[in-house]
């Protein structure tokens, strides 16, 4: 029979960073919402939890210039923030739709990155954003691209050792408007059965000039769909959101289980992207530059 699994709390990065470096089974916790589960059921069982909730830096919230979220920030108060609502609407549109407010009231920014569940939303709204995850060790910080953090089924590009301090989210420029779509046909709890993360920038004469689309829950890591070759320099609307949405087909990787089949998932990650498009387009006509 397995024995209590040992407990400390850091108080600040370094001593977190010093005591992953220390213990080699070493988990960090924070929220604890996935962490505790996979405890529960038997899949990991680490000698030592590192508690980093009350260290000061993983708490803030910086909507300045560029969005910093400390990774140890709970969602709830990510999604409720006036200024993130006003300017990074689709980081709290996003947030919003995660589970419950109870479960949204636990879970942080850091820990849903780290856990790299594909089938949760953060990942695809901040792989769409070009977010950007900010990681520390004992010896040095650095920033991930969110298009590069995320290698396989709850796995990540950290580096032994690392933890992750938080994310940087840049402000879209005028023009542009983003999208997130869930689609939970058993529960609006539920894990989706896809998302759709969508940007679009318009011009004055409501032009592609940017776009993005990341689809989740159809992979092993967000899929990346190379939209704005479909796009750019072509209106938004149903044909040819139709047509940029269809370049998702080949490239999503859906697993079959209760919330329906390959194909059939395969199928909504079209039908989904192509809503998400066509409604990002939407709210990007409405702060489009006017021609004079």
């Amino acid at each position: 029979m397995t024995g209590p699994v040992a407990f400390r709390r850091a108080e600040s990065v370094e001593e977190a960073c010093a005591l992953l470096a220390e213990h080699e089974d070493a988990r960090i916790v924070s929220g604890g919402t996935a962490l505790a589960i996979l405890m529960r059921q038997g899949l990991v069982r680490p000698e030592l939890l590192i508690g980093v909730r009350h260290i000061p830096r993983l708490r803030e919230i910086e909507p300045d210039g560029v969005l910093r979220l400390g990774a140890g920030v709970p969602l709830r108060a990510v999604e409720h923030h006036p200024a993130i609502q006003e300017r990074w609407p689709l980081v709290a549109e996003t947030l919003r739709k995660v589970a419950t407010p109870r479960i949204r009231n636990m879970a942080t920014i850091g820990g849903g990155l780290a856990h790299a569940d594909p089938a949760q939303d953060p990942p695809a709204m901040f792989v769409a954003l070009d977010a950007r995850v900010l990681v520390a060790s004992t010896s040095s910080e650095r920033t991930i691209p969110a298009s590069e953090f995320f290698v396989d089924y709850y796995e990540t590009s950290l580096d032994e050792g690392e933890l992750v301090v938080g994310v940087e989210v840049p402000a879209l420029p005028r023009g542009s408007a983003g999208v997130f779509l869930k689609y939970t046909p058993r529960s609006v709890e539920d894990c989706a059965t896809v998302s759709a993360a969508a940007v679009v920038r318009l011009d004055a004469d409501g032009v592609c000039q940017a776009a993005r689309l990341v689809l989740g829950a159809v992979g092993v890591v967000p899929v990346v769909v190379p939209v704005a070759e479909a796009l750019v320099g072509r209106p938004v609307v149903e044909a040819t959101a139709r047509a940029a949405a269809e370049l998702a087909r080949p490239l999503v990787d859906p697993v079959e289980d209760v919330r329906g089949s390959s194909d059939y998932k395969r199928d909504m990650a079209v039908v989904f992207g192509r809503r998400a498009l066509l409604a990002a387009a939407q709210r990007a006509a409405t702060s489009a530059p006017t021609r004079r």
